[in-house]
């Protein structure tokens, strides 16, 4: 093979890896949540994926910041974390039962028990009760990620028609009022806070099995289109006729 001819092969082949490395890297930048669609009246486990951001430094905490509108968050036990609840006092609201509340849980905090390396992703639950009152709203959860070096905050919010922000804040678009009765209130049985827990999971695992799809399929043109391009600088020129 010529020289000119493995150069042009072998910058085929860097720029195919440089894109298949590139799309999971990608694809897990974000902290992404699950469902990111729910209806208001209900009570509902939201399941936030958490990747790298930190440069390669390991995840050491996590804090979810509840929306203003959002009275009642209670985080979902992970063996691999520890997790706690901040508070601020509120006046004049009322809970999901009518019941006047002096306070609202506003920081769901979780610490690793183990740092989570960068090569590795985790998620985090919590489980909140969506006001009537946010019926047609789109509720960011902003998240502060840090890590052993370094931080990074996922609170950035894009007006309608903008980019994507580099740091996006997960966000939940709020339906109509749940007039089936199917969300379930704090106090329900176990059993059935457990089948919630387990239909996120399940989300969630649908979620990657799509991304690792996507990145696949992408593999596949990557590799297709190195071996046209192979193929194509192998053959031989045709000789210029006198």
């Amino acid at each position: 093979m010529k020289k000119a001819t493995r150069h042009r092969v072998g910058i085929g082949v860097v720029a195919g890896a440089a894109l298949a490395l590139a799309l999971p890297l990608a694809a897990s930048a974000h902290v992404h949540v699950v469902p990111d669609e729910a209806a208001a009246g209900s009570s509902t486990v939201l399941t936030f994926t958490i990747g790298h951001g930190c440069d390669g430094s390991p995840t050491t905490a996590v804090s979810i910041q509840m929306p203003d509108e959002i009275i009642s968050a209670k985080p979902v036990v992970n063996a691999g974390w520890t997790a706690q609840t901040q508070t601020e006092p509120v006046d004049g609201v009322t809970d999901q039962h009518g019941d006047p509340v002096s306070e609202r849980t506003s920081v769901v905090d979780f610490t690793a028990k183990t740092p989570l390396a960068d090569s590795q992703i985790d998620t985090l639950s919590v489980q909140v009760s969506l006001p009537e009152e946010t019926a047609g709203e789109t509720l960011a959860f902003p998240v502060e990620q840090t890590c052993e070096t370094g931080s990074t905050s996922w609170d950035q919010v894009a007006e309608s028609g903008e980019d994507e922000p580099e740091h996006p804040a997960p966000t939940v678009a709020v339906g109509d009022v749940d007039t089936a009765g199917h969300g379930h209130a704090e106090g329900d049985d176990a059993a059935e806070n457990s089948d919630t827990q387990a239909s996120a999971s399940s989300q969630t695992d649908d979620d990657n099995d799509l991304i690792a799809r996507i990145i696949g399929i992408a593999g596949l043109a990557v590799g297709a289109a190195g071996i046209v391009l192979a193929v194509t600088a192998r053959r031989p020129r045709a000789k210029e006729t006198k």
